[in-house]
């Protein structure tokens, strides 16, 4: 691994698992403070992921662009690997392995702050059909909205529009829109508010990844050559932090 590519995979480790302590610490928090009141949880983590998100885009973003998803990183490869933008094989692969880390540590990491224990695999079954549609809906959304962002020069947005989408999607979605492989992988690791069980977790990252081939074709029919936008996707990293070594 190059040392840019450590250098950005670095961050988006660090993004991820910051992304997975606030869902998961919010959660816990919610469910101390707000005990028989479910709706009431889900809008103090809905608020508190949001919120992070922004904040970590603005973070990590000038580091790595702050994908933080595998699927936004398989998407910002495939629409630039003809143009030679965006992601390379070797780049998705690092940034795929070190948001999956990431979010496993971000769950542990909130685990340890709550004093439980530091692994716990989660006991909520998250199944049904109508869950993996939500998932599908909620990463097709957000992959476009993304690319729109970067393909219309409004990446300065990016962090309001993408933290604002995904609290939206808490609510929208029947499965409060995990969206995002790797973050559903960390959850599995936390038996609290925010967890889910890891037997239901290949159906939501399957769904999630069908969103993303979903995502690429309404790309393709709405943005005409979407491999310039490949750079900035969520956010364009400083420019030596995408030179090549």
């Amino acid at each position: 691994m190059s040392r840019t590519l450590a250098r950005r995979a670095s961050a988006e480790f660090a993004g991820t698992a910051l992304l997975v302590t606030a869902v998961v610490g919010s959660g816990i928090t919610a469910a101390r403070l707000s005990p028989g009141d479910v709706g009431l949880q889900l809008l103090e983590n809905a608020i508190a992921t949001a919120f992070a998100l922004g904040a970590l885009i603005l973070m990590v973003g000038p580091v790595s662009g702050a994908h933080l998803n595998p699927v936004v990183s398989a998407v910002d490869w495939w629409l630039g690997r003809r143009a030679g933008t965006g992601l390379t094989g070797p780049d998705l692969a690092g940034y795929a392995v070190a948001q999956v880390a990431g979010a496993i540590a971000g769950a542990v990491l909130a685990n340890v702050m709550f004093d439980l224990s530091p692994v716990a695999w989660a006991s909520t079954p998250r199944t049904g059909g109508n869950l993996l549609l939500a998932e599908v809906v909620a990463t097709a959304g957000l992959v476009v909205l993304i690319v729109a962002l970067a393909r219309s020069g409004r990446t300065a947005a990016a962090s309001a529009a993408v933290g604002a989408y995904i609290g939206a999607a808490y609510w929208f979605t029947s499965s409060t829109s995990f969206a995002n492989p790797a973050v559903t992988v960390g959850r599995a690791f936390t038996d609290t508010f925010a967890g889910i069980a890891p037997s239901s977790v290949p159906g939501f990252v399957a769904a999630q990844l069908v969103g993303g081939l979903v995502a690429v074709a309404a790309i393709a029919a709405w943005y005409p050559h979407p491999e310039r936008a490949a750079d900035a996707v969520v956010v364009p990293p400083l420019a030596e932090e995408t030179a090549r070594p």
